[in-house]
Parts: C-alpha cells; sequence; structure tokens
C-alpha cells in the first residue's frame, strides 16, 4: 500500500496536498483498494464551498458508493472533469491522475491538524486489524 510521506490524511481516508497554497484532494491507495473498481465520481460544482467534516461528493465502485469528506473548509478551484470519463484513474494513480478536487482553503493552517505519513500508516493498520 502506498502512503506517500509529503501529504496528509484523515481518518476518512483523503489525502490533501499543498501545491503553493492550492490543496489538491483525492482518495488513499487503502480506500480505492478497499472499495474496488470504481465506476463513477459524484464531484461538487467549481466555486463551491465545502466545510471541514462534511460530505462534498460520491465515489462509486462495483461494490459500494462512499462518501468523500472535505479535509479542510474552502472552495472548489478546480474539479478533475477527466474522472467523468476515466474514473478508474483513482484505482490506477490514487495520488496522481487520480486527484479530485483543488481547493483554495478558508485557513491553510487546518492541513497541520490531518495525519501525517506515520500517523497514517498506524491508522491503517489498526483499521486492518479490525477487519
Amino acid at each position: 500500500m502506498d502512503i506517500p510521506k509529503e501529504l496528509r490524511y484523515t481518518a476518512e481516508h483523503e489525502w490533501v496536498r499543498n501545491e503553493g497554497g492550492i490543496f489538491t484532494i483525492g482518495i488513499t491507495d487503502y480506500a480505492q483498494q478497499s472499495l474496488g473498481d470504481v465506476v463513477y465520481v459524484e464531484m461538487p460544482e467549481l466555486g463551491a464551498e465545502i466545510s471541514k467534516g462534511e460530505s462534498f461528493g460520491v465515489v462509486e465502485s462495483v461494490k459500494a458508493a462512499s462518501d468523500i469528506y472535505a479535509p479542510i473548509d474552502g472552495e472548489i478551484a478546480d474539479i478533475h472533469q477527466e474522472l467523468d470519463e476515466h474514473p478508474e484513474f483513482i484505482n490506477q494513480s490514487p495520488y496522481e491522475k487520480g486527484w479530485i478536487v483543488k481547493v483554495k482553503p478558508s485557513d491553510p493552517g487546518e492541513i497541520e491538524e490531518l495525519m501525517d505519513h506515520s500517523g497514517y500508516n498506524e491508522f491503517v493498520k489498526k483499521e486492518s486489524e479490525k477487519h
């Protein structure tokens, strides 16, 4: 399982990358493996406000539909249009080709409240032991 060191993570298995003050968000390798083959991604509108902890989209797979939760407060600055035609990008490359949205954060410092690489790694180990 891939857990890049430079990203931040949530307990709902979203990842966040700070790219010069714009935060890119997607779902983790653990999440896409748990879901199986992704067939559809429901994303918010460009310019929509998202609130930390609230659902802003849905990832549907052959197994289940799973909400995507906002790791931070902010405004949707970009949505990954290619996922409409290629939802499998999330399975193939969750941290690169499979990003979902880019957000202009209300408070960039909120990213510090998210788990780092080692924290998320420990969290996933505990999750895996439950199942």
